[in-house]
């Protein structure tokens, strides 16, 4: 391009006709140039989430792609819900995908390879009825009925600073429960406790 100099000694430069054409040639060759600069972080659009689990009332572990390319995987959510069952009746119900998407979301922002422990998962409405009249903290309308609500812990992990992850995502209900050790997450109304 070409330049003229002002008195202040700044360069300025001269469109003309011929650079305007260069510029917009330049700009669709970058705009279609594989640069690595301006390719997006593929950890802000992954191809792939996963998620692992360990059920510590029935031993079982699960290590699994759940989201490939856009698509959530069938089986492998089979394989949640039967891995997130209420492990009292051994009923299975579908966990919805934004828990899922939730969990991801904290395991990725912990940047942490460990397992979620899963507490509670799934509770059949007889589990959470038998809970709820016998045990403190446990609410009559729980989201864990619905598939909504999982309890976890990760091994390592403070229990204040999961709970902070969770609610730094303002994308359900987080509550810490230090003396049972555990962090309730749900995806339902945004609150704390």
């Amino acid at each position: 391009m070409y330049f003229s100099q002002e008195s202040y000694g700044r360069a300025e430069p001269k469109l003309t006709r011929r650079n305007f054409l260069k510029l917009g040639v330049l700009t669709a060759i970058a705009s279609i140039s594989p640069l690595p600069s301006l390719a997006a972080p593929s950890n802000l659009f992954p191809s792939e989430k996963n998620l692992s689990f360990y059920n510590i009332h029935n031993d079982e572990r699960l290590s699994t792609v759940y989201w490939r390319n856009g698509q959530y995987l069938p089986d492998v959510l089979r394989a949640i819900n039967y891995i997130m069952r209420d492990h009292r009746t051994n009923e299975i119900k579908v966990i919805q995908v934004q828990l899922l998407d939730l969990l991801y979301d904290i395991h990725r922002n912990l940047n942490t390879k460990q397992f979620f422990h899963i507490v509670s998962g799934y509770r059949s409405p007889a589990t959470n009825n038998y809970l709820y009249k016998h045990s403190t903290g446990v609410n009559k309308n729980s989201l864990h009925v619905n598939g909504m609500a999982v309890d976890i812990r990760i091994p390592l992990c403070d229990l204040a600073f999961l709970g902070n992850t969770a609610k730094s995502l303002k994308r359900g209900g987080v509550g810490l429960y230090p003396e049972s050790n555990f962090v309730h997450v749900d995806v339902g109304a945004v609150r704390y406790w």
